[in-house]
């Protein structure tokens, strides 16, 4: 079953940082990555600009609509994703519980609902 990891973090939290905390960061998601490419669990990742770049698009009753920046409005921002693919929920949590995202902001979990492939 895939599941795919949302991270969340306040952007205040983070705004302190510098190229060698940047630096530290990758490192540690760079072996986080490792872990779950040796556990034959890894599917996919990527890291997003942040949410003030976003474009949202709707065509909700007929009429496009384009605005800049993200859908709603809140202090944590979604800044990337994992993708893994295990047997059940409860592994699926103690990959979340290893994700560095977990210790600054939040990981929310989420089932493929087309399954795993």
């Amino acid at each position: 079953m895939r599941y795919t990891f949302l991270l969340y973090t306040d952007p205040a939290d983070i705004a302190h940082l510098g190229p060698e905390d940047w630096a530290e960061l990758k490192t540690v998601y760079g072996q986080y990555i490792g872990e779950l490419q040796a556990a034959g669990v890894f599917v996919d990742t990527d890291w997003l600009h942040p949410a003030d770049t976003a474009t949202t698009l709707s065509l909700k009753g007929g009429t496009k609509t384009v605005q800049d920046g993200p859908v709603a409005e809140t202090r944590e921002t979604l800044g990337g994703y994992f993708v893994i693919d295990v047997p059940d929920l409860d592994k699926a949590l103690k990959w979340a519980e290893k994700c560095p995202a977990a210790q600054t902001g939040k990981v929310e979990v989420r089932a493929s609902a087309m399954g795993a492939e």
